[in-house]
């Protein structure tokens, strides 16, 4: 869900500790049929918060079929822990979206979940993903007349289910969706029912839980992930297939596919760094994943070493892993401060360069005099990654190797991960020996994506059949990129025109 008055990929300008780093951008959360909805969808927010902490929002619907909103910027704390505000947000149906922004606008109207008036009554959206033909789109919905309030693809949905012809919600909103390309998980809320959907291959993740069951039936929730049905109580049921649309009304939970059977290309860098770690994805532990991982990894890439220490925290898990598998022991060679805002102010050159030390603080009695192999999850700009290995060679390290979870990432995502344009990804730029120099290791290596695949539970990477998207490490777009290819094809118009 990005926002299009810029894109595709930029750095976030409110977080400058975190600019080396993937982000998600967004986490979605519903709730049908509770007494507290809006508190619940707060709560589940509030697990969700890894998943976006630039904004967050949340709509609830009432007995009488009135909506209520609230959204604002920052962390969900921020926004709902005013009771006079959730007070506001009345009804046993909510919905909430936590955001992610890249540069460029983070005005209120951009914050989801996303509302309009229609003729059948009111309908709100929460969108996780991006679509690759958003900009084709809004072009052509522009030219027919309608009237965008917002920079951020997800209001597309909006519009297309507008003009729509057919006469029910549902209709209309798989009418919209045959139109997108893209990565989508959405929530939708309207006044008959609590909808959500996912794409054709599944990128992103939802899943489907249930509390409770009282005279009044259960409660439905429908979540980015499982960490959050824990938080509110609700008992796992299962993910939503790809290409399936669940509809949640009073008579209970109706399965509706009408995309056809797709092969599955569900995100890999869930695993590896964006679903919390306490969660099941795709029915796979995701801590347990992080654990194998590590696991391989030291297999591939062992060297001598004293002591195994993690990139908290993220890297936490693959360095136990690698940890147990090489026979070094691990310990946690590097501190995290986790109070440092997301939006401290950095007035100077000189004081930004101390972001990684606000951030992280060397452990000098685990680190001096050792030799050292540091467990990170990735490595994107590499500008992060060498001021760690610096912060730890100060602290006394005898040697520092670095061992990196994933594969190099060596193009951008256009699926729903803000990344850097591929000019920007030290593994498109340098090859391993050029990178670990730029980092100032003395080696320096990242799993395999066979690997990666072992510790999945494959047997290695299907060319053919590929069982996850691993576009960021392969370039194997799985989804058509009708927007970046209608840009090529305008600065080639434009390089013509000027000749």
């Amino acid at each position: 869900m990005p926002d299009l008055s810029t894109r595709p990929h930029a750095s976030p300008t409110c977080s400058p500790h975190d600019d080396d780093k993937f982000h998600e951008e967004c986490g979605v959360f519903g709730v049908w049929n509770a007494n507290d909805a809006s508190a619940l969808t707060a709560l589940g927010l509030h697990a969700l918060q890894h998943r976006g902490q630039e904004a967050a929002g949340i709509v609830s619907l009432d007995e009488g079929g009135l909506f209520h909103a609230h959204k604002g910027q920052g962390l969900v704390g921020d926004n709902f822990s005013d009771a006079k505000v959730m007070g506001l947000l009345r009804g046993r149906a909510a919905l909430g979206h936590n955001r992610y922004a890249t540069t460029g606008e983070t005005a209120l109207r951009n914050v989801q979940p996303l509302y309009a008036d229609f003729a059948f009554g009111g309908f709100a959206v929460a969108h996780n993903g991006n679509l690759t033909n958003a900009h084709v789109l809004r072009r052509n919905l522009v030219n027919r007349g309608c009237l965008f309030q917002s920079t951020t693809d997800s209001e597309c949905f909006i519009h297309l289910i507008a003009i729509s012809l057919y006469s029910t919600v549902v209709d209309r909103l798989i009418d919209a969706l045959r139109q997108v390309q893209g990565a989508y998980s959405l929530v939708a809320l309207h006044n008959g029912a609590l909808i959500g959907a996912r794409d054709p291959l599944g990128v992103r993740p939802l899943v489907l839980g249930r509390l409770g069951g009282g005279e009044a039936g259960p409660t439905w929730v429908l979540s980015s992930e499982t960490c959050a049905l824990d938080i509110v109580g609700a008992e796992f049921v299962r993910d939503i297939d790809p290409g399936e649309i669940i509809v949640i009304d009073n008579q209970g939970v109706h399965s509706i596919k009408p995309f056809g059977k797709h092969q599955s290309r569900f995100c890999i860098f869930e695993y590896i760094y964006f679903a919390r770690p306490d969660s099941i994805v795709e029915g796979t532990p995701v801590y347990e994943t992080r654990k194998r991982i590590g696991v391989e990894l030291a297999r591939e890439s062992h060297v001598p070493a004293d002591v195994v220490v993690p990139v908290p925290d993220s890297g936490v898990p693959a360095a136990m892993g690698y940890a147990v598998e090489a026979g070094i022991p691990f310990e946690l060679g590097i501190i995290r401060n986790h109070y440092v805002g997301r939006t401290f102010i950095e007035p100077t050159d000189n004081i930004r360069n101390l972001g990684v030390k606000l951030k992280h603080s060397a452990n000098r009695p685990m680190l001096e005099g050792r030799r050292v192999v540091l467990v990170d999850d990735s490595i994107v700009r590499g500008t992060t990654s060498r001021k760690i290995v610096e912060m730890v060679r100060a602290a006394g390290a005898k040697e520092v190797h670095m061992r990196i979870s994933s594969p190099p990432t060596t193009h951008s995502c256009y699926y729903g991960i803000d990344t850097p344009e591929r000019g920007k990804l030290m593994a498109a730029q340098h090859d391993l020996a050029e990178m670990a120099s730029i980092i100032g290791v003395d080696s320096l290596a990242f799993i395999s994506l066979d690997g990666l695949y072992r510790a999945l539970g494959k047997p290695g990477r299907d060319v053919a059949k590929p069982a996850y998207c691993d576009a960021c490490f392969t370039g194997d777009y799985a989804i058509a990129l009708t927007d970046q290819q209608d840009n090529s094809e305008k600065q080639l118009s434009l390089l013509q025109a000027s000749q």
